[in-house]
């Protein structure tokens, strides 16, 4: 199986796309932001899905897609709540839980020399929500001007976000004792 095939071609373009976005957003140029956005969840959706249907999933590809999509997600958090757009405790929630399953996934790895952490439905679910989120704002600052986000979905996306945090936690510790 190749390391490089098209669904990991996808995920590296997701990558190469995020300096170029916040560059965007730095210099106000909206519409283009909002275009890198569309392109690097296009990227985000079809990268797995191709790698299902044609059998080309890789461990280069199980690691880069979620970092990918961490990346994205930090990166846009970090620039949207410094320009106000979404609330400032919401990003340090989502970014810490963020940092909290790479830390943890980086521990796992050395206690047990593995690293088969599958997703949680919850942790998919965070995920969806927070990439709801600069899809909506960019929308906003773009097309139409939209109803602001209510604090109950910021309050929602950030319980599932640490919900799901503690759950890779309590999967990560189940691992490490059954390694023992």
């Amino acid at each position: 199986m190749k390391v490089l095939n098209i669904p990991n071609t996808l995920t590296i373009t997701r990558i190469v796309i995020i300096p170029i976005l916040i560059t965007t957003i730095i210099y106000n140029q909206y519409l283009y932001a909002l275009f890198l956005f569309a392109v690097a969840a296009l990227t985000d959706m079809l990268d797995g899905l191709l790698a299902r249907l044609t059998n080309q999933k890789t461990a280069l590809g199980t690691f880069l897609d979620p970092l990918a999509d961490k990346f994205l997600l930090v990166s846009s958090f970090i620039i949207f709540s410094v320009n106000g757009w979404i609330p400032k405790w919401f990003a340090v929630i989502v970014i810490s839980r963020d940092i909290i399953v790479v830390i943890g996934c980086f521990l796992l790895y050395m206690i047990t020399n593995t690293l088969k952490v599958e997703p949680v439905f919850l942790g998919k679910a965070a995920i969806a929500l927070e990439l709801f989120i600069p899809a909506y704002v960019l929308l906003n600052l773009n097309v139409i001007t939209l109803p602001p986000v209510h604090d109950i979905f910021f309050m929602l996306s950030a319980a599932l976000s640490a919900i799901s945090g503690f759950q890779y936690i309590y999967k990560g510790f189940k691992l490490t004792n059954a390694h023992q």
